[in-house]
């Protein structure tokens, strides 16, 4: 889990999350990661890897 710097958005709109899905999903893949369950919220984002 992390949380946006003193409560601040981590993302404000849909294309910030779709830039934070692509790198995500190229850093699992080279990392040969898995994730199990994800969350994307306005101020915090949880992964489950």
């Amino acid at each position: 889990m992390a949380r946006g710097n003193g409560g601040d958005a981590v993302f404000v709109t849909d294309d910030d999350r779709k830039a934070y899905l692509y790198r995500l999903g190229q850093v699992c893949e080279s990392h040969e990661w898995r994730i199990h369950a994800w969350v994307l919220m306005g101020n915090h984002f949880q992964l489950l890897l």
